[in-house]
């Protein structure tokens, strides 16, 4: 009997920190630290997290793996705004190094499950 790859540590750490960074995304960028006072358009960064989000939930691997060159440019952005002069950006930017950081080891682990299963 296969072992099941949903049932790996991985995905719920990577369904955790997607659904946590789209909501990070959005509760920054319009209340938090946003950009300009009143909230700023920047808040539809977190569109493309959700594009995979149905299939990161689903145990697709091939989610899985496209999900975890995305999620680059979001932790590139996060870096660079770790610099930012309000202490409430900086807090944010950590907050979105952090969970990117756990969605690509978590994907990273998940696909890794899935080759270990079906080998």
């Amino acid at each position: 009997m296969t072992p099941n790859p949903k049932q790996h540590w991985s995905y719920p750490a990577a369904c955790f920190s997607l659904i946590a960074l789209i909501a990070l995304s959005l509760s920054w960028e319009l209340w938090l630290a946003p950009l300009r006072e009143g909230g700023s358009w920047l808040a539809l960064k977190a569109l493309p997290l959700c594009l995979p989000l149905a299939g990161i939930l689903k145990g697709k691997v091939y989610t899985y793996q496209y999900s975890s060159m995305l999620i680059l440019i979001y932790f590139a952005e996060a870096v660079m705004r770790i610099f930012d002069a309000a202490p409430a950006g900086r807090y944010c930017a950590v907050a979105s190094v952090v969970l990117c950081t756990v969605f690509f080891i978590a994907c990273l682990a998940f696909i890794g499950q899935h080759k270990k299963a079906n080998h």
